[in-house]
């Protein structure tokens, strides 16, 4: 088998349809194909049946990782600490870690020393991103509203000293904040987010 074909195929990630076809060999063959090239270290198995090249894993660029976040849970995006940092707005950056959030559940996906969570919110609160660079993203003022909600709930932790709010459209995010839960205002209240009314 000729490892160079795949190699041609110039996507982020392919299934066993884009291996029957690169091969030009049976469906059925191509899940045998995907195996071995998986054992052997020239492809990454990143859920079932959805691969990217190994050497394109290791090279990824940030916004192919954002890329796949997306794709792994679907519908998901971009969020917390993770949006936040494509943003400049904090100094926790984790470049190996991956935060979004959906409404489906709860979960950690971990591949070759990459983690990509999936946190789950109120399907009401799924709103607030928009498409940036081929993946989804929340806004500044969204992500920050997200991990205050999941802090609320006692479900995330993170470092305010590491927040710059005045990177943040404060309007938007008073606004968007009325959408939540009055657990997370009380909660932004008392952190001088929210003001009394």
């Amino acid at each position: 088998m000729n490892y160079r074909k795949i190699g041609r195929l110039n996507k982020l990630y392919f299934s066993y349809r884009d291996i029957a076809r690169a091969f030009r060999i049976s469906p059925g063959s191509s899940r045998v194909a995907a195996t071995r090239l998986v054992k052997s270290g020239d492809i990454t198995r990143v859920k079932r049946n959805f691969y990217v090249l190994s050497q394109r894993w290791n090279s990824s660029s940030l916004e192919d990782r954002l890329i796949l976040a997306n794709l792994l849970q679907v519908p998901s995006y971009i969020s917390l600490m993770t949006a936040l940092s494509y943003y400049e707005i904090t100094t926790q950056v984790q470049p190996d870690f991956i935060e979004s959030v959906g409404y489906y559940r709860t979960k950690l996906v971990e591949v070759k020393g990459r983690s990509f969570n999936y946190s789950k919110i109120n399907r009401r609160l799924y709103f607030g991103f928009a498409k940036v660079k081929g993946f989804f993203m929340a806004t500044p003022e969204k992500a920050f509203l997200d991990a205050f909600y999941l802090k609320s709930l006692k479900k995330y932790n993170f470092d305010l000293t590491s927040i710059d709010s005045g990177k943040l459209n404060m309007d938007r995010f008073r606004l968007m904040a009325g959408k939540y839960p009055i657990l997370t205002r009380k909660l932004l209240l008392k952190y001088g987010y929210l003001k009394k009314t």
